[in-house]
């Protein structure tokens, strides 16, 4: 069964970079696996920034919606950077998908898989509530979402101001 992180954090928490170094850590190579659509100039740029960090040593591949049959693709020589589950479950909820469906096959792929995969999401349900019922019903899916992902994982982090914190360990 293949190693799974998962690292939680709030936006700009620093949760992607602590992913990205967890990743190198491994010295195995680095897969960065993104579900980010550059639908505006702000997301370009962000992407852009994120690209210019991480640096030419980590192959690419962009997959919006369908996760799940990549993780075959994948080697024990591997560590997959899975950034972000927040823009999946998004991506997911805009196509109309059955998360719940999605979120189980995605678990069972990355887990019969023979990579290494570090996930990343936003802990989302710690402010204020949503004033509308759609930004409640994304606050509420991706609540269910993180805590099916840390059940599974291995180990779990918040990040929160650039600094870790351990929720879940190897036991």
């Amino acid at each position: 069964m293949a190693k799974l992180t998962l690292i939680l954090g709030g936006a700009s928490s620093g949760k992607s970079l602590f992913a990205e170094n967890l990743a190198r850590a491994t010295k195995k190579q680095p897969v960065y696996l993104a579900t980010a659509q550059a639908l505006d100039g702000e997301m370009e740029k962000k992407i852009s920034r994120h690209r210019m960090r991480r640096g030419p040593e980590w192959a690419l591949l962009e997959a919006p919606v369908s996760l799940a049959p990549l993780f075959c693709r994948f080697s024990s020589r591997q560590v997959v950077l899975l950034d972000c589950l927040t823009l999946w479950l998004s991506n997911l909820m805009h196509a109309a998908r059955d998360i719940d469906d999605a979120t189980d096959t995605l678990l069972c792929a990355i887990r019969d898989g023979d990579a290494e995969t570090v996930a990343v999401s936003n802990e989302t349900g710690l402010g204020l509530v949503p004033e509308t019922q759609l930004g409640r019903r994304f606050r509420d899916a991706q609540g269910l979402l993180n805590q099916k992902f840390a059940a599974a994982a291995d180990e779990v982090t918040f990040v929160a101001a650039g600094l870790p914190l351990c929720l879940k360990a190897p036991a």
